[in-house]
């Protein structure tokens, strides 16, 4: 009998991922850890090798008409950079690949290449490789980073203990919203093309959306203070879903406080004033923001209780099924994922 065909979208990306590991048998005893996290850990003799790869696509993770190719080809490096971050490790190599539609000339690729190099530069990374070929349509870039972290401190999404504090760094929900000024600004322009963007008074949001950035000063700070943290992911999907992750994974509940979550005064006014959204749901499901959000000891809490850029949102606890937002208000709502899909969404995300 036939097996009646399924649907991606049916299952998502997460429910995909876990359909493909749960298939997967590892060969060596050299792979320490393979899908499941943000990077793969490879025993490298005295220390841990990293390994992540991250593809993005024209139409679904980015939209040429108002993204510069050199922003791009920055972009495209940092989010590989971010997850070798969320290991604790610090990246050295990256590869890149290209599909190339012919639409695209040397210039085209040179400027992409520009942005490329100047994350490289500015994370200390070397570019030593890659692939191009033809593309039937549109730009795909695929890029693999490759990092290293010390065996005693490599983290993983499945570290937390109950009662641990947890941490996140930066603020919240600006790469979203600057995503959805971005968009309104297109659909002006395509119903007037002789109407130009108007950006200048949102300058943070667009520019944490075009072209963010890795928290590998996080981890310098942290090891510098003598601090590993118990758990750690980045903030790629929304907060929600990287909060659900930490308690899958480790087997616990996460309890966060909706007036500890970090919002910027800018992402917070364009939200509520100029969209008309919800800040909270902007930093909750909205995504791209590529900060850290980790775990650490009660006993840890003393050494980064004055960071500037350290927020304390909420603790694990121990019931597992009990992932809860308690509102301003004191209202406990069940936190859910409702973050970007890649298999359901239509639009650039």
């Amino acid at each position: 009998m036939t097996e009646k065909r399924s649907e991606i979208n049916q299952i998502g990306e997460f429910g995909l991922i876990d359909r493909i590991s749960s298939r997967v048998e590892l060969q060596n005893s050299s792979t320490v850890k393979g899908i499941g996290d943000d990077a793969a850990v490879i025993d490298a003799g005295d220390d841990f090798t990293l390994l992540c790869s991250d593809m993005l696509t024209e139409g679904v993770h980015f939209d040429l008409s108002y993204v510069p190719l050199r922003h791009l080809g920055y972009k495209a490096v940092v989010v590989n950079l971010s997850d070798i971050a969320a290991m604790n490790g610090r990246p050295e190599q990256i590869i890149v690949s290209l599909g190339l539609s012919n639409r695209f000339s040397l210039q085209a690729v040179d400027e992409l290449y520009e942005g490329i190099r100047a994350a490289c530069q500015n994370y200390k990374v070397d570019l030593v490789g890659g692939d191009t070929t033809s593309s039937a349509s549109g730009l795909v870039i695929s890029i693999t980073a490759i990092g290293r972290v010390q065996k005693d401190k490599v983290v993983y999404r499945s570290g937390a203990k109950s009662n641990d504090i947890i941490c996140v760094t930066g603020d919240l929900g600006a790469a979203y919203v600057g995503l959805q000024i971005l968009e309104r600004e297109k659909q002006v322009f395509l119903t007037n093309p002789e109407m130009k963007p108007q950006l200048e008074d949102f300058e943070y949001v667009v520019g944490r959306q075009l072209k963010p950035e890795a928290r590998t000063d996080i981890v310098h700070e942290l090891g510098d203070l003598g601090i590993v943290p118990t758990s750690m992911i980045d903030i790629s999907d929304g907060l929600a879903s990287e909060l659900l992750h930490l308690s899958k994974n480790s087997g616990l509940g996460v309890k966060i406080f909706e007036d500890k979550i970090p919002i910027d005064t800018k992402v917070y006014e364009t939200a509520a004033i100029e969209l008309k959204v919800d800040p909270i749901t902007c930093t909750l499901n909205g995504g791209e923001d590529y900060e850290l959000l980790f775990t650490i000891t009660q006993a840890d809490f003393e050494k980064i209780k004055n960071h500037p850029d350290i927020h304390f949102i909420g603790h694990m606890h121990d019931e597992a099924k009990q992932n809860l937002l308690i509102s301003k208000q004191g209202t406990v709502i069940p936190l859910q994922a409702q973050g970007w899909n890649h298999f359901t969404s239509q639009s650039t995300g």
